[in-house]
């Protein structure tokens, strides 16, 4: 079976995938966002400011930033463990289902792609500071930036799971058997996780030009997830950039602002650079990962029909037998 043709091991009746929605939101959106709101009310003059502040804007009442940003976090954290309620209790399936299409999940695969790119955010941002350094100011202070390295360690992989999962993993694997096809899917999750990161400060700043970068990553992580039939690949990809994103570099206009190690001063502008990750990087890490893992047949895994298994339950028995001989 392949990973969309997954969502057949469970319940798949259309109140399923609503109620799972549903739920979702309330744990990510409600129950996960009253911390912050919290924080936020005790940290406004009175009720007008609170107000004034909104959901979007609560950087602006002054809280800790390293605070600020563990609590923005914890609302994911909650968002994904009620994504993998939801997968267990309502639609009856293993998690290992909602990530990958092998027997248990491939965590090689994950650090292989954490370290790929970790390495190459790591060789740019350098570059960068090198080519420009008056743009850039040393900003290390021991204890907030080891305090933000641990809350990006463990949170923010949290954070990009649950957008993995519920995009590349659910959302995914939903559309697929709806569509009874890969290329919607495909379509409809990238587009949507770049319009989900429309409201991010830098695309206010920049213009919607900066979704051709936020929907170009969307299209990298579900080709990647498609070609490779899981998405351990993407959690990895996606859990490296935001932690790095978080503790090497801030500026006073992107979604993290953060004790970074530099603060980027520049004035911000829509350059040539912001499409190299797009139109060279992002090929460049698909041509690699296809070396490393054999992938072939890239039409067939992008756009090719979805078809439920014949004699599912059978088929679990027979692969059972197998496993134990």
């Amino acid at each position: 079976m392949n990973y969309i043709q997954q969502a057949f091991k469970g319940n798949n009746e259309w109140y399923h995938w609503v109620l799972t929605i549903i739920l979702v939101f309330i744990g990510w959106q409600v129950l996960g966002a009253i911390p912050l709101t919290l924080v936020a009310y005790f940290h406004s003059a009175d009720l007008a400011e609170f107000a004034a502040a909104g959901a979007d804007n609560f950087m602006t009442l002054d809280i800790n930033k390293n605070l600020f940003l563990f609590l923005m976090l914890f609302m994911f954290a909650v968002g994904l463990v009620f994504l993998i309620i939801g997968v267990k209790y309502i639609h009856k399936r293993t998690i290992t289902s909602l990530v990958t299409s092998r027997k248990k999940i491939d965590w090689k695969r994950f650090w292989f792609a954490f370290l790929i790119w970790g390495t190459l955010v790591v060789v740019f941002t350098i570059l960068g500071i090198l080519l420009t350094p008056e743009h850039y100011t040393f900003n290390f202070n021991a204890k907030p930036f080891f305090i933000l390295v641990a809350i990006s360690v463990v949170f923010i992989p949290l954070q990009t799971s649950l957008e993995e999962l519920l995009f590349r993993g659910y959302f995914m694997q939903g559309l697929g058997v709806l569509a009874k096809n890969r290329w919607v899917p495909l379509l409809i999750t990238s587009v949507c996780f770049g319009l989900l990161h429309g409201a991010n400060p830098e695309v206010q700043k920049l213009g919607m030009i900066t979704m051709v970068f936020y929907i170009g990553t969307g299209f990298f992580y579900g080709i990647t997830t498609l070609m490779d039939e899981g998405t351990e690949l993407a959690l990895g990809l996606h859990a490296v950039n935001n932690m790095l994103a978080a503790f090497l570099v801030t500026t006073d206009w992107m979604v993290f602002q953060t004790d970074a190690l530099f603060i980027d001063s520049s004035e911000p502008s829509v350059t040539w650079e912001m499409f190299i990750p797009v139109f060279v990087l992002y090929p460049l890490i698909l041509w690699l990962f296809s070396k490393k893992y054999g992938w072939n047949n890239w039409l067939e895994k992008l756009t090719g029909k979805i078809v439920k298994p014949v004699n599912l339950k059978e088929n679990y028995r027979v692969l059972d037998e197998l496993g134990t001989e």
